[in-house]
């Protein structure tokens, strides 16, 4: 006997089993309009609130994408003219207990091509550790074989990275200043490549791309680079090339003094330090601009806390610049577009 005619014999005999089966397919208890109670209200608006904010930022990623298809054309592979007589050139190597890469940031800076008589290298140096009388032996071998450099060592850290490149430009000669992090590694040309840029005398800040010399050592370093070279491909290809603010990463890059001190100079009220000097000088009408053709190799943490911090410290520092800079963005006399990519590059981290 099949199950269905099983169950057709068990409901013509048990009448009663039949009556409670109906009851319960017909039940209208819940046919009625359900109506919120404050606990639901209270679940469901922060939560479809969430849902909304976040699809925002992320329509804006596909924006970005658009924009870098759309604009890559327009971004510098070389500078559209070149000196006659070239600037005079700081270079300044902020360091914090690098021990392990210092030889390696000295040497290779040491090899970058450019007259000696127009470059200084300033190695800052707020180390408390076997660091500072480490590198400041270093600096004073490297100064006895004629290479142009000078070591400056501060006993406290008031205001930090910050603090240390502001202190450095009272002694700093160049007219440009070029800015690497110990971890990074300046290639040879790299000046060569980037100040001819400035023959325009609106032109603040020239950004190179981040390469990474440790991007295979394992899965958390090869995240690390996917995730910055969306920053560096895509974010800042897109804003350049379309004109909008962008902002520079800290190092590997070179700014126009007379920039900096137009901006107020570097200031620590915030984290990121970088990206506060970059809004404030472009308010000011400063341009910057991103050549991607270039690429300054660079160390990659290896290590989930190390990452941990670094995002951390990216995170909280670009919201400190939104709230600082925000209102001056939005009250200043610029396109809508450049306002509104402004508060979609500042805020998502909150």
């Amino acid at each position: 006997m099949t199950f269905l005619s099983s169950l057709v014999v068990l409901l013509l005999t048990q009448p009663s089993l039949a009556s409670r089966l109906r009851a319960g397919i017909f039940d209208d208890t819940f046919s009625g309009l359900y109506k919120l109670t404050p606990f639901d209200w209270a679940l469901l608006i922060p939560y479809f609130g969430t849902l909304f904010i976040l699809s925002i930022y992320g329509i804006h990623r596909y924006e970005i994408i658009r924009r870098y298809r759309k604009y890559r054309c327009n971004l510098p592979t070389v500078a559209p003219r070149q000196f006659e007589q070239l600037p005079r050139v700081t270079i300044q190597l902020p360091l914090y207990n690098e021990r392990f890469v210092v030889d390696r940031l000295l040497e290779e800076t040491c090899k970058v091509d450019y007259p000696r008589d127009l470059l200084q290298i300033q190695v800052l140096d707020d180390s408390t550790d076997e660091t500072h009388p480490y590198t400041e032996r270093l600096c004073n071998q490297l100064k006895a074989a004629g290479h142009p450099i000078e070591y400056r060592h501060r006993t406290n850290r008031h205001g930090f990275k910050a603090g240390a490149l502001q202190e450095g430009l009272e002694s700093a000669t160049g007219e440009l200043i070029a800015i690497f992090d110990a971890d990074f590694i300046p290639p040879t040309d790299f000046l060569t490549r980037t100040v001819h840029f400035f023959t325009a005398p609106d032109v603040g800040v020239v950004q190179t791309r981040w390469s990474y010399l440790n991007k295979e050592f394992n899965i958390l370093t090869q995240v690390e680079a996917m995730l910055l070279d969306g920053h560096f491909v895509l974010e800042h290809g897109a804003r350049c090339g379309s004109g909008l603010f962008f902002n520079f990463n800290g190092t590997a890059g070179v700014l126009r003094r007379a920039m900096i001190d137009d901006a107020g100079g570097w200031q620590h009220e915030t984290l990121t330090e970088d990206s506060d000097l970059s809004y404030r000088a472009q308010l000011n009408g400063w341009r910057f601009v991103y050549v991607p053709a270039l690429d300054c190799p660079s160390e990659l943490p290896v290590e989930t806390y190390s990452f941990q911090v670094q995002q951390a410290r990216w995170s909280k520092g670009l919201t400190q610049v939104a709230l600082k800079l925000l209102p001056l963005i939005l009250r200043a006399k610029l396109p809508l577009r450049v306002k509104v990519e402004a508060f979609m590059h500042l805020t998502p981290n909150i």
